[in-house]
């Protein structure tokens, strides 16, 4: 490792310390992989387009005119902005795949095989790579070219199908919960190649994800259920459909609250926190089945005794008797929440232009090798000279010829000034 590789990475560190990870993926589920790599002290290269750079950029929410999702979504990662599809990127791009362990990509199939860069090259380059591939809908099948979003990608998965009430319309998730779901198998599904081929001396390999199969994983017993019973699974609300009591229910002070009691130890401790001791061994309430068949009976018992209790009576008294119930955070609530602070799951660093920001805090945590957040995500091509120079041993020269010939960044851009010299 060059002396000027071993600066750029310094203060990395974590478990996967020295593991070298080129990321060409863009938006959300590629990036927060590598975002999960860097977090745990991996070496991750971002490339980006030359001119636009990755579309997360420009994605809300804003805040004087920043995206307040890159920062995040790309911190502790180091930029290059190169545009691959030129022909002078290309000797460019061998010496970065020459230097990784893994590859990340997210396009639509077929994408990186017509730039050049499909499996077969990058091995014929370096025979050891890993590369992982997130798209809509995977490598193969009826509909790998169709257009992977995560939002139509969850719909298609069945996941939404089942959000929501029964009376209106299914609900769309609020978050990115396919592409985030999706990036951390990605992370597993590379950690698993790198340990078969690092541990096991077993052969580099493809990691294939499309987002749909990252929520259809989620649905765990729905096609048993299905082909089992013949049942459809259909929007039920707030209900929990293999327990009960099991719901949101409001507090005698408007707050929300979530109760679950899914087997029978936390029912009895329930049931004997209300007052309610005969409820246990009764015929309807024995067994969590039992409930289940009768659940508009259990669910009135727990609301009006929820109803009768401020939140901070009701969490008094579930607390002490070891009954599962909890606020429905709002982020106001979370950030002003004390195991939240004392986990450090909410992080602030500084942002050359918002000043301090916060993001989400390292998980999991590590006894011996913990990760940590180094710095906001990088400026578009933020990092040029140090890689090129100093990673890779080009000249002053040779950076000169590329940024000329329009393959690479000119200058450093953030995402919200206006980017010039957009290759073709």
């Amino acid at each position: 490792m060059r002396d000027g590789e071993k600066a750029l990475w310094a203060e990395h560190a974590g478990p996967l310390r020295g593991l070298k990870v080129l990321d060409l993926s863009q938006v959300i589920a590629g990036p927060f992989a590598g975002n999960l790599f860097a977090d745990f002290g991996a070496h991750v290269i971002k490339v980006e387009q030359p001119g636009p750079g990755d579309a997360v950029r420009m994605m809300g929410p804003f805040a004087h005119g920043h995206s307040l999702r890159w920062p995040s979504l790309n911190r502790n990662k180091k930029a290059i902005s190169l545009d691959l599809r030129h022909p002078a990127a290309r000797p460019v791009v061998e010496r970065l795949v020459a230097w990784a362990d893994a590859v990340l990509e997210s396009f639509r199939p077929g994408t990186l095989e017509k730039w050049g860069y499909g499996p077969e090259a990058l091995r014929q380059v370096n025979p050891r790579i890993v590369l992982i591939r997130i798209s809509g809908y995977g490598q193969t099948g009826p509909y790998r070219d169709k257009a992977g979003y995560g939002t139509p990608a969850t719909a298609f998965s069945g996941y939404t199908y089942i959000q929501g009430f029964p009376d209106r319309p299914p609900l769309n998730p609020p978050i990115s919960l396919a592409d985030m779901v999706a990036g951390l198998l990605g992370v597993i599904g590379g950690l698993m190649a790198l340990y078969h081929r690092d541990a096991l001396g077993g052969p580099p390999q493809d990691v294939d994800l499309g987002l749909y199969e990252a929520m259809f994983r989620l649905l765990d017993a729905l096609p048993a259920e299905h082909v089992a019973t013949g049942k459809v699974r259909e929007r039920q609300g707030n209900e929990l459909a293999g327990s009960s009591p099991a719901g949101i229910y409001q507090t005698k002070d408007g707050k929300w609250v979530v109760l679950v009691c899914s087997t029978e130890r936390p029912f009895r401790r329930l049931a004997e926190a209300m007052g309610r001791g005969d409820m246990i061994g009764h015929p309807k309430f024995a067994t969590n089945l039992d409930r289940v068949q009768n659940r508009p009976e259990v669910e009135a018992i727990v609301s009006e005794w929820l109803g009768r209790h401020t939140y901070t009576e009701a969490q008094v008294i579930c607390d002490a008797a070891g009954v599962p119930m909890n606020l429905v955070n709002s982020i106001a609530d979370i950030m002003a929440d004390p195991q939240f602070r004392a986990r450090e799951n909410i992080v602030t660093v500084d942002h050359p232009d918002l000043g301090r920001f916060a993001m989400p805090g390292v998980i999991p945590r590590f006894s011996e090798t913990p990760g940590k957040v180094l710095h906001v995500g990088p400026k578009q091509g933020e990092h040029n000279r140090a890689i090129l120079q100093d990673v890779l041993g080009m000249s002053q020269e040779e950076m000169a010829m590329l940024e000329q010939s329009g393959a690479l960044s000119a200058k450093e851009r953030t995402g919200g000034e206006d980017r010039a010299e957009a290759a073709g």
